[in-house]
C-alpha cells in the first residue's frame, strides 16, 4: 500500500473539510499528503468562453493556500500539490489507484450541489480502485447529529460476507488514532428456500441463528485482532437492516468503514444500498472500501 493520502480540493467548504481531515489522518499514520485539483479546458464548441489561464491561476492559488493552511497545523507533515489538467472523475479515479486513501468532500461545486453526495464523488466512488473517504463540512456533521461530547472514540466497521478488506482498513484506522473498534454485523431471518440440511445443522450446533452470526463475526475478527492486539474491539451482532443498525450505532464514531463490490451483475459499477445509505446519513466521515 502506498504511503500517500490524496485529497481532492475544489474550493468548496466540503473540500476544505476533506483537506483538513486528510492532513490529520496523514499525520496520524505517518504518511505523505498529496493535494490535487482536477480541471479540464473548455471544449471549443461551447458558446461561452472561459478564461482558462485565469482558471489555472485560481486552481494554483487554491492548492497553495490549502497547503499553507494544513502545514501550519501539521508542520512536520510532508505535503505535495498537483494540478491535474483532466476531467475530475477519471483524474481522481487514477489517483485512487496510487494512494493508500483518497479523500473527498461529500459535496462540491457544480450542478448537483443540492444533493447530499455530489455527482463527482458518486462517480469516483463507483470506479475507485482503493478506499475512498467522504467528509462532510463541520456544520453539516453537527446537523446530522455528530456527538462532540466526551466518551470513547470508536471506528465502526460494517462486517458483511467479505470482511477482510473492510477490517484491515478499520483496524489500521483504529490503531492510528488509539480508538476502539466497533465491529457491527447485522442479520435477518433468511428465506426458507435458502436453508438446506447443512445450514440448519450448523445453526443447531451453534445454538441458533443469532449464535451462528456471533460466531461468524468472531471468526472474521480473529486474524485481525491477533495482528492489532492494542486495538480494543466491541462485537455487536444485531437483527435488522445493515444500514439501520450501523447508523443507530454511530455514537462516538470518528469514522465508519463499509465495503462495496467492485462490480455488480453484468459488470455494472455500483456502491451498494448499505454504503449509499450511510454516506447520506452518517454524521461522521465514511470510508468505502472496494472488495476484489
Amino acid at each position: 500500500m502506498s504511503g500517500v493520502i490524496t485529497v481532492g480540493v475544489d474550493g468548496s467548504e466540503h473540500g476544505s473539510a476533506a483537506a483538513d481531515w486528510a492532513a490529520a489522518e496523514a499525520a496520524l499514520r505517518g504518511m505523505e499528503l498529496r493535494l490535487v485539483h482536477a480541471w479540464a479546458q473548455q471544449p471549443l464548441d461551447l458558446p461561452v468562453t472561459v478564461d482558462t489561464e485565469a482558471q489555472q491561476r485560481w486552481a494554483g492559488n487554491l492548492l497553495q493556500e490549502t497547503r499553507a493552511r494544513v502545514t501550519a497545523r501539521h508542520p512536520d507533515l510532508p505535503v505535495t500539490a498537483r494540478l491535474l489538467p483532466a476531467d475530475p472523475v477519471p483524474a481522481l479515479v487514477a489517483e485512487s489507484a496510487e494512494a493508500a486513501v483518497l479523500v473527498l468532500g461529500s459535496r462540491g461545486h457544480g450542478a448537483f450541489v443540492g444533493y447530499l453526495i455530489g455527482s463527482i464523488a458518486l462517480h469516483v466512488l463507483r470506479q475507485a480502485k482503493g478506499p475512498v473517504v467522504l467528509v462532510r463540512s463541520p456544520e453539516e456533521e453537527q446537523e446530522a447529529g455528530a456527538d462532540e461530547g466526551e466518551g470513547v472514540v470508536e471506528v465502526l466497521a460494517g462486517v458483511g460476507e467479505e470482511p477482510d478488506d473492510v477490517l484491515e482498513f478499520a483496524f489500521e484506522a483504529a490503531a492510528a488514532r488509539g480508538a476502539q473498534l466497533r465491529a457491527v454485523r447485522a442479520w435477518s431471518l433468511p428465506p426458507v428456500v435458502d436453508w438446506g440440511p447443512g445450514s440448519m445443522r450448523l445453526a443447531d450446533e451453534t445454538g441458533g441463528l443469532a449464535a451462528l452470526e456471533r460466531k461468524r463475526l468472531a471468526d472474521a475478527l480473529e486474524p485481525w485482532r491477533s495482528r492489532h492486539p492494542q486495538v480494543g474491539v466491541v462485537e455487536q451482532v444485531e437483527m435488522g437492516s445493515a444500514a439501520q443498525v450501523l447508523l443507530s450505532s454511530c455514537g462516538r464514531g470518528a469514522l465508519m468503514v463499509v465495503g462495496r463490490h467492485a462490480s455488480g451483475p453484468h459488470g455494472l459499477q455500483r456502491i451498494g444500498h448499505v454504503a449509499h445509505a450511510v454516506l447520506h446519513h452518517a454524521p461522521c466521515p465514511v470510508a468505502v472500501v472496494p472488495h476484489p
